[in-house]
């Protein structure tokens, strides 16, 4: 809950530069469609209700505590099913297109985590991410130049790990000093996240741009070079809530106080 309003402000973000990006380049843009009367786009509204169904049956099922993210992943491929069956879409065909995608994309996927796992291990046995982030601790640096120093460091791991190996290499010399530098927990796990999923868009060798590389077949610095804007906006997003931390503090606070 406590990346609520950090995650609304990175999508905001986001959308507010692909309109501005739309803006500036009209002519890459779809033709406009014609305009549709209102009853009629309130009628084609009851299509949207099966897809509101699904988002809070995924995500209730995980605040209501009654499935894990894993489990609400399972949840949500046989609500997709009902839903294609109840519709009448799902047929022999398009299940089999939908199964050969979905088995071709993981296969990529677990192929880049086989890879990012045997860098993990070997990472792991020379000690480096712990060197580094103790070498980092024995600066003494002040909170603010620590965390300068922290998402430097962890951009650079992102270009080479995967962000769970990043988190579980790192934390437990880097919590420590966080701890001491009297930065509070809640916020720094907020900026953790953020700070990981950043790296893994790291230009030009992110581990994320692996995968959409495979996904779209385009050369890897051009994914690289579209992801760009997207890299920064999300320092973007770590400076607004180091310079505001009630950003990430408000909603557990408020939580919490009642």
């Amino acid at each position: 809950m406590a990346g609520v309003l950090p995650g609304a402000m990175l999508c905001v973000l986001f959308m507010g530069y692909v309109a501005f990006w739309s803006l500036l380049n009209r002519s890459k843009m779809p033709p406009r469609e014609d305009a549709i009367p209102f009853l009629e786009r309130l009628k084609a509204t009851r299509r949207l209700f099966p897809v509101i169904g699904l988002i809070v049956g995924v995500i209730g099922s995980i605040y209501a505590g009654l499935a894990s993210p894993t489990e609400a992943d399972a949840i949500g491929v046989t609500l997709s099913l009902l839903l294609s069956w109840g519709s009448g879409t799902l047929t022999r065909r398009s299940f089999v297109d939908a199964l050969m995608g979905a088995t071709r994309t993981s296969c990529m996927i677990a192929f880049i985590l086989a890879g990012a796992a045997f860098l993990t291990v070997a990472m792991g046995y020379t000690g480096i991410p712990r060197e580094l982030a103790s070498w980092i601790g024995a600066m003494n640096l002040s909170p603010y130049a620590l965390l300068i120093a922290l998402t430097l460091f962890f951009v650079v791991l992102g270009c080479f790990l995967d962000g769970i190996s990043v988190v579980v290499l790192t934390t437990s010399v880097i919590l420590p000093m966080v701890e001491q530098a009297g930065l509070d927990l809640i916020w720094f796990g907020i900026y953790l996240v953020l700070d990981v999923e950043m790296s893994q868009i790291t230009p030009p060798v992110g581990f994320n741009l692996f995968v959409l590389q495979g996904m779209t077949g385009r050369n890897i610095f051009s994914v690289a070079r579209m992801a760009l804007p997207f890299f920064l906006l999300m320092i973007l997003a770590v400076v607004l809530i180091v310079a505001f931390p009630g950003l990430a503090l408000w909603l557990p606070q408020s939580m919490l106080s009642n």
